[in-house]
């Protein structure tokens, strides 16, 4: 059976350590909030006064609650205030030597039996509690920023971390009101190790100025649904932060170089551009501490609109995503022809439409009306020439370049001068379907994201032999449509794909080393990172054979050994486990 803590102590009291205090405190927990000067002590304070006062504000918390959280706390200068608490946790910067001495420290102060935690993200807790001479009671416990609202909490224990000293801090955690996921100790741990792979490769980008900042972080919220993008992300963290924790992973966890950072993340410490505590990151901010971004020098222009006039788009394919193309089209009041390979696939893409727009009736977001009108603006065929006369057309058939590559030879021949060909790929190279015709130039990636009447996204994709006033008809076409485009060059993945299966793979390396559950994984970037799936929920959604074929593609292209795709996921692709679609992925989906 586990103890009960009644006194905690914080050491640091920065913005993570002033939240852990104000967690403990809510609680129902005395605590000790401890910093090395007066100075501190107050800004401390001022801070979780601040967090305090915004949730009494917002009519979460009662005033006389409040009072209660405040007599629960007791701030002090120095480490001796600490000499009767039950467990102390440290919330100083990621700098090794420092946690080291605050350890031995602390080891001097606390009475025998007090257990002591560092909520470090990414340092070696094993190197934390040799300072010590009680390692078998130090245990990392690493909360979210930010502590109050964030539920997760990684319990990181050592080779000698006493098994009665994590059931006590479990129990702690539980008493919380937070989840929690009890792991080894590995560079990283759960989620610092499959974001901050994903956070440097998007800096990556920026540096390549592959894409724009501001597309980039679009790319992720509208086509992952991630709750902020990653260089915003980035910004939250703080650059200097985010650069401790990639060069720690680096050198402890195998030197992989998706966590060797980026050197513009290095360059920008330097400057002291450190995101929004101090004004400006990559992005710049009323003031320092301040989240409203403002306009900068290198804020995007808009770009100019586009001189090709587009009424009628054709439609080439019979899947969903070429369904959902017609569909956004026609409610957009574009003419649309749809073409198909059949009679019976276009009457099968008719009845799909149709249904689709009842649907939207039935929930109220059309009349029957809009529902006529779109309609009636959509002829179906499944003959390619009747494509002699539209404004653009959007391809979007099988995955196969050879396929894809004979259509676009079709429309070359059939589509009069000036139309614009654009393909939906989402993996394979636009340019060489681009070279299939004489007029490369008039090609252009439009790859939507699925379901297309749905999801905001569209990433505008550009080759080396795109002209600009190709770029700018998509660009209206895009905006026409009501979505929102990204740019980006012709690369493997373009911006969401190569961010988020390289994360993916990330995820099954780390089950296939057993470090943990496909559980604890999915539960830590949920509620550590805010994500709305977990990697193995996502992968069993998408497929785990879709999931392996981009990353195929990503690592032939970037032959970079991180890039390689998981064992694991080969094999069970191979024996047939791809996910929801076949009923068995990483989770068994035969009773769902």
């Amino acid at each position: 059976m586990s103890r009960e803590i009644n006194t905690v102590g914080v050491v640091g009291l920065g913005t993570m350590g002033a939240g852990i205090v104000e967690v403990f405190a809510r609680s129902g927990i005395d605590v000790v909030a401890v910093e090395v000067t007066d100075e501190a002590v107050e800004r401390g304070q001022a801070t979780l006064v601040g967090s305090i006062d915004r949730a009494v504000a917002k009519g979460k918390l009662t005033p006389a609650a409040r009072d209660e959280i405040f007599a629960r706390v007791g701030f002090a200068v120095g480490f001796a205030a600490l000499h009767d608490v039950d467990l102390v946790i440290e919330a100083v910067p990621e700098q090794l030597p420092l946690k080291q001495r605050i350890f031995a420290e602390l080891d001097r102060v606390c009475k025998p039996g007090a257990i002591l935690a560092t909520n470090t993200s990414s340092l070696s807790v094993t190197e934390i509690s040799v300072a010590t001479t009680r390692p078998n009671q130090v245990i990392g416990v690493h909360f979210f920023n930010p502590a109050p609202v964030m539920k997760l909490v990684e319990i990181v224990r050592t080779v000698v971390t006493a098994p009665e000293v994590v059931a006590d801090v479990e129990a702690l955690c539980a008493r919380l009101g937070k989840t929690d996921v009890t792991i080894n100790d590995r560079a990283g741990f759960i989620a610092n190790a499959l974001l901050f792979g994903y956070l440097n490769q998007a800096v990556s980008m920026l540096e390549a100025r592959y894409a724009t900042r501001e597309d980039i972080d679009a790319a992720m919220r509208l086509g992952c649904g991630l709750p902020m993008g990653p260089l915003a992300l980035m910004d939250l963290i703080g650059i200097d932060t985010a650069y401790e924790i990639l060069d720690t992973m680096y050198r402890r966890g195998g030197r992989d170089r998706r966590h060797a950072p980026v050197p513009l993340i290095k360059q920008m410490v330097t400057a002291g551009l450190l995101g929004r505590k101090t004004g400006r990151g990559f992005y710049t901010y009323e003031g320092p501490g301040s989240p409203k971004v403002v306009a900068d020098e290198l804020t995007a222009a808009p770009e100019p609109a586009g001189s090709t006039q587009i009424t009628t788009i054709g439609v080439v394919g019979s899947g969903v995503m070429a369904r959902g193309i017609v569909e956004v089209a026609a409610r957009a009041g574009f003419d649309v022809v749809s073409v198909t390979r059949g009679e019976a696939k276009t009457a099968a893409v008719t009845a799909a439409v149709q249904g689709s727009l009842a649907k939207a009736v039935v929930k109220g977001k059309l009349t029957e009306d809009d529902q006529a009108a779109a309609l009636a603006r959509i002829t179906w065929s499944h003959r390619l020439e009747d494509l002699d006369d539209v404004d653009l057309v959007i391809e979007s058939v099988v995955e196969e370049l050879s396929v894809k590559k004979a259509v676009f030879a079709a429309l070359d021949e059939i589509c009069k001068p000036g139309v614009v060909l654009a393909t939906t790929t989402s993996s394979l190279p636009v340019i060489e379907i681009a070279m299939a015709t004489q007029r490369p130039a008039d090609v252009v990636g439009l790859h939507f994201f699925n379901p297309a009447p749905v999801m905001a996204l569209v990433e505008i994709v550009r080759t080396i032999r795109t002209a600009p006033e190709t770029t700018a008809a998509a660009d209206a076409l895009v905006a026409a449509l009501g979505k929102t485009g990204v740019h980006c060059a012709d690369r493997s993945g373009f911006i969401v794909n190569a961010l988020l299966f390289p994360y993916l793979n990330d995820a099954v390396r780390m089950l296939e080393a057993s470090y943990a559950s496909a559980d604890d994984i999915d539960y830590a970037m949920k509620l550590g990172c805010g994500y709305p799936m977990g990697p193995f929920e996502l992968l069993d959604t998408v497929g785990l054979d879709v999931a392996l074929a981009i990353q195929r593609e990503l690592y032939l292209e970037l032959r970079e050994p991180g890039f390689a795709p998981a064992p694991l996921l080969e094999h069970l692709v191979t024996a047939g486990y791809v996910g929801r679609k076949a009923g068995r992925g990483f989770r068994d989906h035969t009773n769902l």
